[in-house]
């Protein structure tokens, strides 16, 4: 028994139609897919500025305090209170050489001069003359 000729073309534009709606929504979805991505990152980014945000606030808010003020300059500028002694500790040097290179002396670099020149010199006793 043949299948009858409305049967097959209805057969055939329903599977188009379920093809076609794949297709519209297999591309979306990757789409969808790729952004939800980029918003995990970005989430990731984020949480770590507000992380370092957090961090550098205290820092901050350190540094208002007067005990904070007088480390850093004691630490950084040498203040001391009044009364009170400032010693400053050298480390010696290193060796007790001095630190300029020693002097050389640079021999003197002959011109380019061609070998038969320098034969020619050598025969005639002008490399040792001068």
């Amino acid at each position: 028994m043949k299948p009858r000729r409305p049967a097959v073309i209805l057969f055939t534009l329903a599977l188009a139609v379920v093809g076609a709606a794949l297709l519209t929504n297999v591309v979306p979805y990757k789409q969808i897919i790729d952004q939800r991505a980029e918003v995990a990152a970005a989430a990731a980014a984020l949480a770590a500025l507000e992380d370092e945000n957090e961090i550098l606030t205290v820092q901050r808010d350190a540094l208002q305090t007067p005990v904070e003020i007088e480390r850093l300059a004691r630490q950084k500028l040498g203040y001391v209170r009044p009364g009170e002694v400032a010693y400053v500790v050298l480390e010696p040097p290193a060796s007790a050489t001095s630190t300029l290179p020693p002097t050389q002396v640079d021999p003197e670099i002959p011109e380019d001069v061609s070998l038969l020149e320098s034969i020619w010199e050598f025969l005639t006793g002008a490399d040792v003359l001068g």
